[in-house]
């Protein structure tokens, strides 16, 4: 009763032949409704394409326990002025927004800055952030919830983008530093703590609850009894941090009977342990082993994960350089998948500046 037949192919894809009676078939072009939508998203592309020209500066903000750093830059990364405020912990934090949007608004003051021609403020924080802007809880500053884009945006009239510190200090390594040019890489800070971020596919990969990177709670020993500031035990933190190295290094004092110079030191610090190692010291070359071989095995289980062209070795403890970096290296071959062995493990280059580079560059990603 029905019947259809091809019409000479049509061009849109979004044409399609409907069945008619005998006497023929028509096509029905529900083409301008789909082409009105493309279009108006082409204008609003065209629009912010247009309004991101007029723009000419950024804001990098890197909140710390102590000291707020702080960096203005043109919107191609280069970096104009860095400064630093005191981060005010008192009273649950209360002052710390207030600070930071004061330290921006006198900063556009003094350069004759309008607004009109800041593209916004990128800041990162010590704590998870979710997809919309909220801390879900930061120790390190007293804060619980805090709405922190919507409230920093509302003291300074600027769009914010946030997220946590360790991954837009990842983030600053593969836009401006050791990571540059890589579209997936992940960042290990070696400081007080163990931390790390994420980068997959050129963005920050902050995960569901905010906790992607946090690779210092990998639990990386079965035997160990103490606990970690987590609660659970085993931790790469309780190895490989700076605390960590002193804590395996005082232990190992009490139970080898390996010479060591460090014997004789009564307040030992990773940087000492380190200095040892690089001088030669039995002991303090054992530790450094030791903690290149738990870092590298922990870097081994996250490449099955994700995969990264390259890991950066950051953070303080980092600054011992090459020798620490060849010693997770080693960890690293030891234990990686024969697929993954070609993975580069680099130091960081952009130091306590990542943070803020990482900031900009998590705001230019939106």
């Amino acid at each position: 009763m029905y019947q259809t037949e091809e019409i000479a192919a049509d061009r849109h894809e979004h044409s399609f032949t409907y069945p008619l009676p005998a006497y023929g078939a028509a096509v029905f072009k529900f083409q301008k409704p789909i082409e009105n939508k493309k279009k108006k998203q082409e204008k609003k592309i065209d629009k912010r394409r247009s309004q991101e020209k007029m723009k000419q500066y950024a804001f990098g903000i890197d909140v710390g326990g102590t000291t707020v750093k702080a960096g203005l830059f043109d919107i191609t990364g280069s970096l104009i002025e860095k400064w630093e405020i005191p981060t005010r912990t008192e009273d649950g934090g209360a002052n710390i927004l207030d600070d930071i949007a004061d330290t921006i608004l006198n900063k556009m003051q003094e350069k004759s800055i309008t607004q009109d021609v800041v593209l916004g403020i990128g800041i990162g924080i010590p704590g998870p952030v979710d997809e919309k802007g909220i801390v879900r809880g930061c120790v390190n500053l007293g804060w619980k919830d805090v709405e922190l884009e919507y409230e920093l945006r509302n003291k300074t009239g600027l769009v914010v983008k946030a997220g946590n510190d360790a991954n837009v200090a990842a983030l600053g390594e593969c836009w401006k530093g050791a990571a540059q040019g890589a579209k997936n890489s992940v960042m290990v800070t070696l400081g007080t703590g163990v931390g790390g971020g994420m980068v997959i596919g050129g963005k920050v990969l902050p995960g569901v609850h905010g906790a992607s990177g946090e690779i210092g709670h990998i639990k990386i020993s079965d035997t160990e009894t103490e606990a970690c500031n987590c609660g659970n035990t085993g931790c790469l933190e309780q190895f490989t941090s700076a605390t960590g190295i002193v804590r395996m290094t005082k232990k190992e004092l009490k139970e080898s009977d390996l010479p060591s110079l460090l014997r004789e030191k009564e307040n030992i610090t990773a940087k000492d342990v380190l200095d040892a190692a690089k001088a030669g010291d039995k002991l303090a070359e054992k530790i450094l082993e030791d903690t290149g071989d738990k870092l590298g095995k922990a870097l081994s289980y996250i490449s099955c994960v994700c995969d990264p062209e390259v890991f950066v070795i950051g953070g303080g403890v980092s600054r011992a350089g090459e020798i620490l970096r060849a010693s997770i290296e080693a960890g690293y071959q030891k234990y990686a998948f024969h697929a993954c062995k070609e993975t580069k493990v680099v130091l960081a280059t952009l130091g306590n500046d990542a943070g803020i580079y990482g900031s900009v560059k998590l705001l230019l990603n939106e």
